[in-house]
């Protein structure tokens, strides 16, 4: 090197064609015929001809290039390729500046695609949860650096939401929070989870079992009370469909017609509306084919089932059910609209019916992949198909009992329950 001075690199002017000055070990200014100076660095690597970018001048010098030749030639002598290490540099250096809520989006994509169970698409409802979870709860951590993110910027933020009382969602946090993390793990970006030390930092939430009526006479009495509700007939109908199929509410509200298939009796909830991601068919009682045929004349040609009261393409609102039951006169720690399901599992177990049945029609599945899951269909499926019809006949005897309770009527205000 030194074959150039600083007046040459200065005074170089353009031509027709890009030209080159050389000024040793491989360094040159390249001129290009728009007048902008490039320095390169040409070098063999492995017995390949390769070029280093250097910089541009003057904002790169002509000391400064050389400077970084000599840096090049140390990596060559080390075994190093220049040009890979300046990537990998420029890579450690983007993960540097990489934020907490550049992972969140990577995260959440990620999530909306393969988060699911068995690689599937997560649920909307889980998508929305942990984005409201990590945007919201955890928006403090956003704009940090994840690789500057320590166990004590964690720790306040799950403190703040615990502080608001909001237990299950302070270790609902923590979980997710730690997925993000998992995942910029996986990418080089940090090289711990800081959620690893929290542990035992959180109070933990004392579970609270749904409310639910699981007496025969006081069932009896709740399905009359649905009978002559005089709300809004799609809620009187989903609440009757729910009590006879005993599905997750949020998979009833978003039901279709093309799911259901009247001639064998069957209603196919598919997995992307499922807790357990993958599909689940429920058996239709007589008395559950009667409701679809009245919410067919209701619904008309809608594609849901249970359509909102103001739009028919949108389904009912997740508070629609239990402000139903609610202006009956069922307070919230009596029943709700998941006690249902609670209602059938225990009734039906105390009358000594197959616990396994029980657990499939409830969607309560083991483990085992596809292969497995069609095995337990057949063999299942007929002992469901009973089961289902002779819970429908027991809340037809529960109704039949005699009843204390006046049954009693709806508001007229239907803004709560509006989808």
């Amino acid at each position: 090197m030194g074959k150039l001075s600083d007046d040459q690199v200065r005074q170089a002017k353009a031509k027709e064609k890009p030209y080159k000055l050389a000024d040793g070990s491989g360094l040159y200014l390249l001129v290009l015929p728009s007048g902008s100076r490039l320095w390169r660095m040409d070098y063999r690597y492995n017995g390949r001809r390769k070029t280093l970018a250097i910089g541009i001048y003057p904002k790169v010098p002509l000391a400064h290039a050389r400077t970084e030749v000599e840096r090049a030639q140390k990596q060559l002598d080390g075994g190093v390729d220049p040009s890979a290490q300046r990537k990998a540099d420029r890579k450690a250096e983007e993960a540097q500046r990489k934020t907490f809520g550049e992972v969140v989006e990577t995260y959440l994509e990620r999530l909306a695609k393969e988060g699911g169970r068995e690689g599937g698409p997560a649920s909307q409802r889980t998508i929305s949860k942990n984005t409201w979870l990590l945007k919201t709860l955890a928006k403090d951590l956003l704009p940090k650096p994840i690789k500057t993110i320590t166990p004590a910027d964690v720790l306040a933020v799950l403190q703040k939401v615990e502080a608001s009382g909001r237990l299950e969602s302070a270790v609902r946090l923590r979980s997710v929070i730690s997925d993000v993390f998992e995942l910029a793990g996986s990418l080089l970006l940090v090289e711990s989870d800081p959620t690893w030390a929290l542990g035992k930092a959180l109070a933990m939430p004392v579970p609270k079992p749904r409310p639910a009526i699981t007496d025969e006479k006081a069932f009896g009495i709740l399905m009359k009370d649905i009978d002559v509700y005089d709300g809004w007939p799609t809620l009187r109908g989903a609440l009757l469909f729910e009590a006879l199929t005993v599905a997750r509410p949020d998979a009833l509200r978003q039901a279709e017609w093309l799911e259901i298939d009247s001639k064998n009796s069957t209603w196919k909830i598919p997995a992307r509306k499922l807790k357990m991601r993958r599909d689940h068919e429920v058996p239709l009682s007589r008395q559950a084919l009667a409701v679809l045929a009245e919410m067919r004349l209701i619904s008309g040609d809608a594609k849901l089932i249970f359509p909102s009261i103001r739009n028919d393409e949108r389904p009912l609102s997740e508070n629609a059910m239990n402000s139903a039951l609610r202006r009956m006169g069922y307070g919230q720690e009596e029943h709700c609209a998941h006690g249902f399901r609670s209602s059938f599992s225990t009734i039906m177990n105390e009358r000594r019916h197959d616990p396994e049945l029980i657990e499939f029609s409830l969607a309560h599945y083991e483990g085992g992949g596809k292969v497995r899951s069609i095995y337990n269909r057949a063999r299942y499926w007929p002992g469901r198909v009973k089961l289902m019809q002779d819970w429908a006949d027991l809340i037809d005897a529960f109704k039949a009992m005699k009843r204390k309770k006046k049954p009693a009527t709806a508001a007229a205000d239907f803004d709560d329950l509006l989808g």
